[in-house]
């Protein structure tokens, strides 16, 4: 592919690879790392580390790999489609479902589903193992997720994710009772230095804010709103965890039993609002609570 050419007027004093993700719409932090690593980015006409501080004078060449073949295998399982059209496809996802083939997952996840369903209509932005997935929601948490049919919709979609034109919204039940009817978390995030699995509220990690309201109260528990500003791996588990209020059912960040009739925590993607990649058109998208989400509150109400 030709080289994307770059000038660096904005990039005074940051690190070459967060240049350039924010520059290139599609392109992750860790992704442009991978670039660098490479040698895809040439500075002035030369390789540079990930790490270096630009002047704000270079001019970057960054070339972009072609899209990977797609590796995962088609599986017919059944797909709740909230929305579809020749761009995009959103889905109700269950709680349970794994979103892409990782190790201990190589199959019988969203993108095998989407495969079956899609045929060879998914961007090759993501990889071989993440084929029109443009962002991701945790194997144990339920609701909207979108994916991208074309890289076009992919780039576009993933360029709204940075500039938050692409806006989430969740419902969760967390333990105890928030002692305000709303609020915001704005805490940094990164991976726990002490357990690689999990992430934690770490000084000098990226930025995460959380806005959440309270829907209702009940004993001992409080139903919560949240509004995703950012979107940083677990960030409302470890938001919500943050304040004191774990999410119910949230082995990780909270009580170490899981609560009977849950899958995982109590957390669903209840809401997505976007620009139509190709018109330019609002989607404004919502689906109901699941099942055992409802049953939970109407034990909660007793």
């Amino acid at each position: 592919m030709e080289p994307i050419l770059l000038t660096t007027e904005n990039g005074k004093g940051k690190r070459l690879d967060a240049f350039i993700a924010e520059s290139i719409s599609g392109v992750s932090r860790s992704e442009a790392a991978r670039l660098v690593e490479g040698g895809n980015v040439l500075v002035d006409g030369k390789a540079a580390a990930k790490s270096c501080k630009l002047t704000g004078t270079e001019t970057l060449a960054v070339t972009l790999p072609e899209p990977e073949p797609i590796d995962a295998e088609p599986q017919n399982i059944p797909l709740d489609v909230v929305y579809e059209d020749a761009d995009v496809i959103v889905v109700n996802k269950p709680a349970g479902l794994v979103v892409h083939p990782a190790p201990g997952h190589p199959d019988g996840t969203l993108v095998n589903a989407l495969l079956y369903h899609c045929g060879d209509s998914l961007s090759g932005v993501g990889g071989a193992l993440r084929p029109g997935i443009v962002h991701r929601i945790d194997r144990d948490t339920s609701g909207l997720i979108i994916a991208a049919k074309n890289d076009a919709a992919h780039q576009g979609l993933a360029a709204q994710l940075k500039d938050h034109t692409l806006a989430r919204t969740y419902e969760c039940v967390v333990v105890g009772n928030l002692r305000d009817d709303r609020g915001t978390v704005d805490a940094p995030i990164a991976r726990d230095a002490r357990d690689r699995k999990r992430m934690a509220v770490v000084p000098g990690g990226r930025e995460a804010v959380t806005h959440w309201e309270v829907v209702a109260r009940y004993p001992g528990h409080t139903h919560v709103c949240c509004r995703l500003e950012t979107g940083r791996t677990h960030q409302i588990r470890v938001h919500m965890a943050y304040i004191g209020h774990p999410i119910l059912g949230d082995t990780v960040y909270g009580a170490k039993k899981p609560v009977p009739g849950l899958t995982g925590q109590c957390l669903h993607a209840v809401g997505l609002r976007f620009l139509h990649p190709r018109t330019g058109e609002a989607v404004e998208l919502s689906c109901p609570l699941p099942d055992e989400f409802t049953a939970l509150l109407e034990k909660l109400s007793r």
